[in-house]
Order: structure tokens, then sequence, then C-alpha cells
């Protein structure tokens, strides 16, 4: 319980840096977007650590490299909006 718990914690304070270090006006917020962006990042992070043979198949990312995956999701996202794939919640 304690794992899922430190996940949000982390998945919560990576994706409020995510959001004040990316620049653009379609960030997502809100308690469960920032959560959710930051938990994004850490998952990407790891897939991509463990692909490249960085972390091993018991690991996770670390804070920092969750971070920059909750940087990269951000965009993504930022992208999709100006795209008009997706619809900004901060618009309607």
């Amino acid at each position: 319980m304690s794992g899922i718990l430190w996940i949000i914690l982390v998945g919560f304070v990576a994706g409020i840096i995510a959001r004040f270090l990316s620049p653009g006006p379609n960030k997502p917020s809100g308690f469960i977007l920032t959560t959710v962006l930051g938990i994004a990042g850490a998952f990407l992070a790891t897939f991509i650590g463990q692909s490249i043979g960085h972390y091993g198949p018991n690991q996770g990312a670390g804070f920092i490299t969750s971070t920059i995956g909750a940087i990269v999701v951000l965009f993504i996202w930022n992208r999709l909006v100006a795209a008009r794939v997706i619809t900004d919640p901060g618009s309607r």
C-alpha cells in the first residue's frame, strides 16, 4: 500500500515540476491530471530506461527521469491540443 502512495506522491511532484518547466498555455490542470501526468511520465521513463538497458527488469525510473518523462508527456499533450486531436480542458 505504501508503494502506491509513494508512486502517487512522486508522480504529483514530477507533474508539478513538469508543468512549471514546460512552456505553453495548454496545460492540464488540477490535482488528478497533474498526478496522472507525473505517473505517465514515470511509466514512460521506466519503459524507455528498461528498453535501452539503463534499468533492470525490476527497477523503476527515479525522480529526475520521471520528471523528464512527464515533460515529454506534457509536450505530446501540447502537440495533440495544437493539432486539435484532443480538446483543451481549459478552453471551455
